[in-house]
């Protein structure tokens, strides 16, 4: 498979340009040429005016480019100012070095625990710590690979006020993201890259989303949802169950905080119907983490009734970490996360060519572009891996369904199709239970919405608008 064909791209100093294109366009290999994690066939890299080889990402940082990658790399067992100094170069002198650490962080305005284990922060925080690293060498041009993927809207808000700060100050940004109206607010100029080519860029004045929507899927684009990321709820079931077909039921659970100390959410009480999608929305660290993940089976509740129907499909926030290992197979990762009822097991043992031809069917099924059943997951774009995810979740018909930021990383069609098979899941019986970051996401997708703010469950009134629901993700209704 190609990944680029005689692709140009040009950074601006000062901008900051947005990179656009569908999962497997080859966003995230162009900005590994240019980081030095991928050598290409042909052409040739300038940086500054002058050709470059730049063969490692050492090479790249001491040109002065750093990288913020789609997936984290921290080491979780390292803390916030060794992994700083592990990607930096700095002396790891204890004291000095998580002064040095804090400082840094909060002059860029990304307050990090210079002495928090990196395997304990939260998702944003992670999100966080990559940015602090990139920039911890004095890179002056900053590669951000889906940088907001996982924040809340007032998070995404603040980091790219953090990166507008940044091309200000004579730094230049490339943004990749699939979030338009992002690209359409933050960014000084795009490039739209379409299978491996690049079909359009220049300044972001004059585009919308459906204009670039447009280039991105090219002849494909009367494949377009009917709604695109911003414009509010589409149409859902009208008719939700009753209490009586409750999959899932929360009574007066408390819950500890995932990876530390602490309450997590007191006195949370929810029930989910079958055929129901119920969405969490809040803030990072509000308890929906740890909501999802009791019932999901992964935090043990500290008090109150918690009882969940199976079998359950869980699709984590982040795959490469906690969904899938990248290093093995597709097939492998199918038959990693499988029940005991599969097919392909029998006594014991595993029936590979069985689970190789399922595989190859959920590939089929679900649109994930892969060379095959025997490809290692880390060869997938991360919007492919998250459709391997969802596959695996899904194919074994589960009653329940918990879902942490299902389309993280994908684009407008990608997103869509994994929308269509959370509620094909619910039209078959299932309950779904989900959270996103992106609120919009939430409102889309949800029959029912409940705000997770301040360790407690609020339930949305009928007919609340955007505004209200994001009033309460902050002030809890106080």
């Amino acid at each position: 498979m190609q990944a680029l064909r005689g692709a140009d791209f040009t950074l601006m100093p000062g901008e900051l340009h947005a990179l656009l294109g569908e999962n497997g366009a080859g966003k995230t290999t162009l900005m590994h040429v240019a980081y030095g994690l991928v050598r290409p066939d042909a052409g040739v890299v300038e940086v500054a005016g002058t050709r470059r080889a730049i063969a490692s990402p050492r090479a790249a940082r001491a040109l002065g480019i750093g990288m913020v990658h789609q997936h984290f790399t921290s080491l979780p067992a390292l803390s916030v100012a060794e992994n700083v100094a592990l990607a930096s170069g700095w002396q790891v002198r204890t004291r000095a070095l998580r002064e040095r650490v804090r400082e840094l962080s909060e002059r860029l305005g990304l307050p990090l625990d210079p002495n928090a284990r990196a395997g304990d922060l939260s998702v944003s925080l992670k999100q966080r710590l990559e940015i602090v690293k990139s920039l911890a060498s004095d890179a002056r041009i900053l590669l951000l690979d889906e940088p907001t993927a996982v924040l809340a809207p007032a998070e995404a808000d603040e980091l790219l006020r953090v990166v507008h700060a940044f091309t200000t100050s004579g730094g230049a940004a490339v943004l990749i993201t699939h979030k338009l109206d992002e690209a359409l607010s933050a960014a000084d100029r795009v490039t739209v890259l379409r299978q491996g080519d690049v079909v359009f860029t220049g300044p972001v004045a004059g585009q919308t989303a459906v204009t670039l929507a447009g280039a991105m899927i090219g002849d494909g684009g009367d494949h377009l949802p009917s709604t695109l990321p911003g414009a509010g709820p589409r149409s859902g079931r009208k008719e939700l169950p009753t209490v009586e077909q409750a999959l899932v039921r929360l009574e007066d659970v408390e819950l500890p905080r995932d990876g530390g100390e602490g309450i997590a959410m007191r006195h949370a009480s929810l029930s989910v119907g079958a055929g129901e999608i119920v969405g969490i929305a809040g803030v990072e660290g509000s308890g929906q983490r740890e909501l999802l993940r009791a019932v999901a089976g992964r935090i043990a509740p500290l008090g109150g009734k918690l009882s969940v129907a199976s079998p359950l499909g869980y699709v984590p926030e982040d795959r490469s970490t906690e969904g899938l290992i990248l290093e093995l197979t597709l097939t492998e990762n199918i038959v990693l996360g499988s029940r005991t009822d599969e097919p392909w097991l029998q006594r014991g043992r595993v029936d590979w060519g069985v689970a190789r031809s399922r595989t190859a069917t959920m590939v089929r099924e679900f649109g994930i572009v892969a060379p095959g059943p025997d490809a290692r997951v880390s060869a997938l774009s991360g919007g492919n891996q998250q459709k391997l995810l969802v596959a695996r979740e899904l194919a074994g018909g589960p009653r329940v369904v918990v879902v942490e930021n299902p389309t993280r990383g994908l684009d407008l069609r990608a997103a869509e199709a994994i929308h269509g098979r959370l509620r094909a899941a619910a039209a078959d019986g299932a309950a779904v239970l989900m959270y996103s970051s992106d609120l919009d996401e939430v409102l889309s997708l949800a029959h029912r919405v409940l705000v997770a703010a301040r360790g407690v469950l609020i339930d949305v009134p009928a007919g609340a608008t955007r505004t209200r629901i994001g009033e309460l993700m902050v002030t809890g209704g106080r």
